[in-house]
């Protein structure tokens, strides 16, 4: 199931220019956005024109949409446009804004013109800075161009990695591991800055939970034990299996306990000792559910791993790995690895579920090798009160079998990659997904007040695409 984002959609016109012309389009947008099955809030009933040009049909759109709870805001100028009205509009909402108009018609034999939209265009945007409202430009194209369908449909993907981040709050269950320094964070900054918070609750609230399920005799675990039967070559035994089982449900309960959207769990060594088993499993049944889950309590790489999914409309569930070792021959390769938690679907083979790993003598890890294809790749980071977002691509590339979830990519310059992990403020947990949406994320940056970073040098390429000169930013 895909992601549903709800637009305010705001066609606006100037006076002293073709109110009949103003109006034509903006039904020819509306048209559009019907083709495209865009969910949107239409503004036809504030005014005769069903168009935003002064201060009462302002006031009346703002209400209705506020009323809508809309996820973000089409600004359509289909003449010159009001500059004012528009920014006015748009500084009442937090919410990504797309700014376009439909390119002008030729003029008239006698030497007039009817809209003016491009010209229109350059002050809107001069007003939104001034009222330092970040926009998102689709560029002056007809509205059949193939241009103005990607640039509406990349927005929709803007608007959700947006909403998704304003919303997230994640259940961490248990402390940080003692011996991972690396995935210290700053909760109260992330709820200051980000609106992003954590429920943190103590391991022993989750094995209750665990025993509780178990002794009910829980319909929903039996159920998962079917479908892991179903779907891997399950190899440990039956009461560890009623244990991933468990976890998961478990996990999935307190998420939801919690209004949680994903989860951070102290996986070293403590629930092992508790349980019996590892979490992973459990984890990539619950990735797949839409809740991803990382280990060593990795907060920032779990919202690596939600935005990375909300750029493709909830489409394609992400692997969460950690970055491992070179390629023994390919010197541009790289091993992505860990003991589960990359979401079943993803699998290029039939899963198993090991009775052991090498790093863990424990039931509860999976292994299979992840699907081919071209990943984005991405780390949501920071320290010393700055955050970035680390970006880009690579493709996969033979390589040796592993233990666990595995995939070897291949980047276009692995030095630049390994250097910028090493720098930072990243660390080796990435979230990788199979398609091609850097440029959404990047675009993304400007309203999450993330400053978007690339391991190769390719933001020309995508400010390209952006300007839709470019179909894609991935070398064939």
């Amino acid at each position: 199931m895909t992601d549903q984002i709800k637009i305010g959609f705001a066609p606006t016109r100037r006076n002293i220019f073709s109110a009949d012309a103003a109006i034509e389009y903006a039904d020819k947008t509306r048209a559009k956005l019907d083709e495209l099955k865009v969910n949107y809030v239409d503004i036809k009933d504030v005014n005769a024109d069903g168009l935003l040009y002064d201060d009462d049909g302002m006031h009346k759109i703002a209400a209705k949409f506020q009323a809508a709870h809309i996820d973000g805001l089409f600004l359509a100028n289909e003449n010159f446009g009001t500059e004012f009205e528009c920014a006015r509009l748009a500084k009442q909402f937090n919410v990504p804004v797309l700014l376009w108009g439909p390119k002008d018609e030729a003029p008239a034999a006698d030497g007039s013109r009817l809209r003016d939209t491009q010209c229109g265009l350059f002050a809107i945007g001069k007003v939104l800075r001034r009222f330092n409202v970040p926009f998102t430009y689709l560029v002056n194209v007809d509205i059949d161009d193939p241009e103005f369908t990607r640039g509406v449909e990349d927005f929709l993907k803007v608007c959700n990695i947006v909403k998704t981040f304003k919303q997230t709050r994640i259940l961490q269950v248990g402390p940080r591991p003692c011996d991972f320094w690396s995935t210290i964070v700053n909760e109260g900054e992330l709820l200051e800055k980000f609106n992003i918070s954590l429920s943190p609750i103590p391991l022993p609230e989750l094995v209750d939970e665990i025993h509780d399920l178990q002794d009910k005799k829980d319909p929903e675990i039996a159920k998962t034990v079917a479908y892991l039967r179903e779907i891997a070559d399950v190899q440990i035994a039956d009461k560890d299996l009623n244990m991933v089982a468990a976890l998961k449900v478990a996990l999935k309960r307190k998420m939801v306990q919690y209004g949680c959207n994903a989860g951070a769990i102290q996986c070293w060594t403590a629930l092992q000792d508790e349980i019996g088993i590892l979490p992973y499993a459990s984890e990539s049944l619950l990735q797949d559910e839409g809740m991803p889950v990382t280990c060593e309590t990795d907060i920032h790489g779990v919202i690596s791993e939600l935005l990375v999914e909300a750029a493709t409309m909830g489409e394609h569930r992400a692997i969460f790995a950690d970055v491992n070792c070179r390629h023994p021959e390919n010197p541009n390769g790289e091993l992505l690895q860990h003991l589960g938690v990359f979401p079943f679907s993803t699998a290029k083979n039939k899963p198993i579920l090991p009775k052991s790993h090498f790093v863990f003598d424990y039931p509860g890890s999976v292994g299979f090798e992840a699907q081919d294809g071209h990943y984005t790749l991405c780390r949501f980071d920071g320290d010393h009160g700055e955050y970035s977002l680390l970006l880009g691509n690579a493709e996969t590339t033979p390589g040796p079998y592993e233990q666990g979830t595995y995939v070897w990519l291949q980047f276009a310059n692995l030095n630049r990659f390994e250097t910028k992990l090493v720098y930072g403020p990243y660390i080796h947990h990435i979230a990788a997904v199979r398609d091609d949406v850097v440029p959404v994320l990047y675009e993304a940056c400007k309203y999450l007040n993330v400053k978007p970073d690339f391991y190769d040098p390719i933001e020309e390429d995508v400010q390209a695409y952006l300007r839709g000169d470019i179909t894609s930013i991935i070398k064939k």
